[in-house]
Protein backbone atom coordinates (compact mmCIF):
# COMPACT_ATOMS: atom_id res chain seq x y z
CA UNK A 1 0.00 0.00 0.00
CA UNK A 2 1.43 3.35 -1.07
CA UNK A 3 1.85 6.20 1.38
CA UNK A 4 2.03 8.80 -1.40
CA UNK A 5 -1.57 10.12 -1.04
CA UNK A 6 -1.13 10.40 2.73
CA UNK A 7 2.25 12.12 2.29
CA UNK A 8 0.85 14.53 -0.31
CA UNK A 9 -2.05 15.33 2.00
CA UNK A 10 0.28 15.85 4.98
CA UNK A 11 2.52 18.14 2.92
CA UNK A 12 -0.48 20.15 1.74
CA UNK A 13 -1.64 20.48 5.36
CA UNK A 14 1.84 21.61 6.43
CA UNK A 15 2.03 24.20 3.65
CA UNK A 16 -1.45 25.53 4.49
CA UNK A 17 -0.57 25.71 8.19
CA UNK A 18 2.69 27.50 7.37
CA UNK A 19 0.89 30.10 5.25
CA UNK A 20 -1.72 30.67 7.96
CA UNK A 21 0.97 30.96 10.66
CA UNK A 22 2.82 33.47 8.50
CA UNK A 23 -0.36 35.50 7.96
CA UNK A 24 -1.26 35.48 11.64
CA UNK A 25 2.31 36.37 12.57
CA UNK A 26 2.09 39.46 10.36
CA UNK A 27 -1.31 40.45 11.81
CA UNK A 28 0.15 39.97 15.31
CA UNK A 29 3.21 42.10 14.43
CA UNK A 30 0.97 44.89 13.12
CA UNK A 31 -1.07 44.80 16.34
CA UNK A 32 2.08 44.96 18.51
CA UNK A 33 3.50 47.81 16.43
CA UNK A 34 0.24 49.71 16.70
CA UNK A 35 0.13 49.20 20.48
CA UNK A 36 3.66 50.62 20.74
CA UNK A 37 2.86 53.50 18.39
CA UNK A 38 5.34 52.23 15.80
CA UNK A 39 5.33 51.18 12.18
CA UNK A 40 5.97 47.48 11.52
CA UNK A 41 9.32 48.33 9.92
CA UNK A 42 10.24 50.21 13.12
CA UNK A 43 9.41 47.11 15.14
CA UNK A 44 11.43 44.91 12.76
CA UNK A 45 14.41 47.22 13.23
CA UNK A 46 14.11 47.12 17.02
CA UNK A 47 13.73 43.32 17.05
CA UNK A 48 16.78 43.00 14.83
CA UNK A 49 18.84 45.20 17.14
CA UNK A 50 17.61 43.24 20.17
CA UNK A 51 18.79 40.02 18.48
CA UNK A 52 22.17 41.10 17.09
CA UNK A 53 23.15 44.13 19.13
CA UNK A 54 24.48 47.33 17.57
CA UNK A 55 24.44 47.36 13.77
CA UNK A 56 25.18 49.74 10.95
CA UNK A 57 22.38 51.63 9.27
CA UNK A 58 23.21 49.64 6.13
CA UNK A 59 22.67 46.36 7.97
CA UNK A 60 19.34 47.66 9.25
CA UNK A 61 18.38 48.61 5.68
CA UNK A 62 19.23 45.13 4.43
CA UNK A 63 17.39 43.41 7.26
CA UNK A 64 14.23 45.51 6.90
CA UNK A 65 14.38 45.61 3.08
CA UNK A 66 14.14 49.41 3.16
CA UNK A 67 16.06 51.99 1.19
CA UNK A 68 18.79 53.92 2.96
CA UNK A 69 16.59 57.04 2.83
CA UNK A 70 13.70 55.22 4.49
CA UNK A 71 16.06 53.83 7.14
CA UNK A 72 17.36 57.32 7.85
CA UNK A 73 13.80 58.53 8.47
CA UNK A 74 12.97 55.46 10.57
CA UNK A 75 16.08 55.86 12.72
CA UNK A 76 15.27 59.53 13.27
CA UNK A 77 11.76 58.53 14.49
CA UNK A 78 13.17 55.81 16.75
CA UNK A 79 15.77 58.20 18.19
CA UNK A 80 13.10 60.83 18.91
CA UNK A 81 10.95 58.16 20.58
CA UNK A 82 13.95 57.17 22.73
CA UNK A 83 14.33 53.61 21.43
CA UNK A 84 17.75 53.82 19.77
CA UNK A 85 20.98 55.73 19.66
CA UNK A 86 22.81 56.39 16.41
CA UNK A 87 26.47 57.33 16.52
CA UNK A 88 29.10 57.75 13.83
CA UNK A 89 31.46 54.77 13.63
CA UNK A 90 34.82 56.02 14.94
CA UNK A 91 36.62 53.67 12.52
CA UNK A 92 34.65 54.90 9.50
CA UNK A 93 32.88 58.24 9.96
CA UNK A 94 30.66 57.53 6.92
CA UNK A 95 28.92 54.70 8.79
CA UNK A 96 26.34 55.07 11.54
CA UNK A 97 26.13 52.51 14.33
CA UNK A 98 22.61 52.05 15.68
CA UNK A 99 21.98 50.54 19.11
CA UNK A 100 18.86 49.73 21.07
CA UNK A 101 18.65 51.66 24.33
CA UNK A 102 18.79 49.02 27.09
CA UNK A 103 16.29 50.87 29.27
CA UNK A 104 13.64 50.47 26.52
CA UNK A 105 13.98 46.68 26.11
CA UNK A 106 11.30 45.96 28.72
CA UNK A 107 8.86 48.26 26.87
CA UNK A 108 9.39 46.20 23.72
CA UNK A 109 9.11 42.83 25.48
CA UNK A 110 5.96 43.62 27.46
CA UNK A 111 3.43 43.15 24.61
CA UNK A 112 4.92 39.70 23.87
CA UNK A 113 4.97 38.37 27.45
CA UNK A 114 1.67 36.47 27.40
CA UNK A 115 2.38 34.99 23.97
CA UNK A 116 5.89 33.95 25.07
CA UNK A 117 4.49 32.24 28.17
CA UNK A 118 1.95 30.35 26.10
CA UNK A 119 4.58 29.36 23.51
CA UNK A 120 6.83 28.07 26.30
CA UNK A 121 4.01 25.91 27.67
CA UNK A 122 3.31 24.59 24.17
CA UNK A 123 6.95 23.67 23.61
CA UNK A 124 7.14 21.91 26.99
CA UNK A 125 4.83 19.27 25.48
CA UNK A 126 7.37 18.38 22.77
CA UNK A 127 10.20 15.89 23.06
CA UNK A 128 13.79 17.05 22.61
CA UNK A 129 13.80 15.38 19.18
CA UNK A 130 10.65 17.25 18.14
CA UNK A 131 12.09 20.58 19.29
CA UNK A 132 15.31 19.85 17.38
CA UNK A 133 13.27 19.01 14.26
CA UNK A 134 11.36 22.28 14.54
CA UNK A 135 14.59 24.24 15.05
CA UNK A 136 16.11 22.61 11.94
CA UNK A 137 12.94 23.37 9.98
CA UNK A 138 12.97 27.04 11.00
CA UNK A 139 16.71 27.32 10.22
CA UNK A 140 16.13 25.89 6.74
CA UNK A 141 13.11 28.13 6.14
CA UNK A 142 15.16 31.17 7.17
CA UNK A 143 17.87 30.19 4.69
CA UNK A 144 15.24 29.86 1.97
CA UNK A 145 13.76 33.28 2.79
CA UNK A 146 17.21 34.88 2.71
CA UNK A 147 18.03 33.24 -0.63
CA UNK A 148 14.72 34.40 -2.09
CA UNK A 149 15.23 37.93 -0.77
CA UNK A 150 18.66 38.01 -2.43
CA UNK A 151 17.09 36.78 -5.66
CA UNK A 152 14.33 39.39 -5.54
CA UNK A 153 16.78 42.18 -4.71
CA UNK A 154 18.99 41.20 -7.63
CA UNK A 155 16.06 41.53 -10.02
CA UNK A 156 16.08 37.83 -10.89
CA UNK A 157 12.49 36.95 -11.73
CA UNK A 158 13.12 33.60 -13.39
CA UNK A 159 11.01 30.72 -12.14
CA UNK A 160 13.03 27.69 -11.12
CA UNK A 161 11.88 24.30 -10.03
CA UNK A 162 13.25 23.00 -6.75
Amino acid sequence: MSHEPARASAIADLMRAGREMSRLSMVFRYAIAERLGLAVSDLECLDYLADVGPATAGQVAERTNLTTGAVTSMLRRLQQAGYVTAERDPADRRRVIVALRPERVADLERPYERFAERAERLIEGYSVEEVMLLARHYDRMQAMYLAELDRLRSGDTAQRSV
